[in-house]
């Protein structure tokens, strides 16, 4: 029996996490995407410093994209560096990539990202949201539940 070891030096775990997506959208369905990147990209979410809050997703020519996601330069590369900003190609199947396209064009509703982190293989992946958005009265009441459940839980542990 062959023993299961995991690569020496491969960072797997949480690179960027959109924490403020779940607060402004009301997430349907979530799947899990791969990015097509750059060798410097690649190095520079190694060191975990990629921001994906201000980005978002877009079915466009057939294909899916993360738009505006920020990367930053890997500091140890010379002139091969990537661009910080580019539209980055995500990869999901036809029938998914049709899914999210008719959910986005018919109902309205938005693809966000959610968490980007490297899998146990050392490929970086892209947890997408199809998500709709929250108006002020369900923020306020998404706040009020939060807070509910934190005083909850300092009663409790006091008892």
């Amino acid at each position: 029996m062959a023993a299961t070891s995991k690569k020496a030096g491969v960072n797997t775990g949480l690179v960027a996490d959109n924490r403020r997506a779940r607060f402004d959208y009301e997430i349907l369905d979530t799947l899990e995407a791969g990015v097509v990147l750059h060798g410097t990209e690649v190095k520079s979410l190694r060191t975990g410093k990629a921001q994906i809050a201000e980005a978002y997703v877009s079915p466009e020519r057939g294909e899916l994209w993360l738009i505006n996601a920020h990367i930053p330069e890997y500091l140890k590369a010379n002139r091969f560096n990537h661009e910080e900003r580019r539209p980055r190609k995500l990869l999901v199947s036809k029938k998914e990539l049709a899914r999210l396209s008719n959910d986005v064009a018919r109902k309205g509703n938005t693809i966000v990202p959610l968490k980007l982190y490297f899998n146990e293989r050392g490929m970086a992946k892209l947890l997408i949201g199809l998500a709709k958005g929250k108006n002020a009265a369900d923020k306020r009441e998404t706040s009020r539940e939060r807070d509910w459940q934190r005083e909850k839980a300092r009663i409790l542990k006091s008892f």
